[in-house]
């Protein structure tokens, strides 16, 4: 299942996070010093939404930023309710 954003084509970034000890030198300290590096993920908003593409309502994958800005068109809601048994 890939995390991609069928408008923005957002999808998953790699980063990495930095571990530091140490005290900050305008603090009074030597200066920070790196103890490590770990890759990490930047994972964007996606939500599953029903959406009209093409005159079509089927679902896809849409950042959160792309429905806020409107680039998803919702379908109308239905109004279908059941037909009442025929007495005779």
């Amino acid at each position: 299942m890939s995390r991609v954003c069928y408008f923005t084509g957002k999808r998953t970034h790699v980063g990495s996070t930095i571990s530091r000890r140490g005290r900050a030198k305008y603090l009074g300290g030597v200066g920070r010093k790196v103890t490590g590096i770990s890759k990490r993920k930047f994972k964007p908003n996606i939500q599953k939404v029903r959406a009209l593409v093409d005159g079509k309502v089927v679902r896809i994958r849409a950042s959160a930023k792309a429905i806020r800005n409107g680039m998803v068109v919702k379908p109308l809601k239905r109004d279908w309710k059941p037909q009442q048994a025929q007495v005779e």
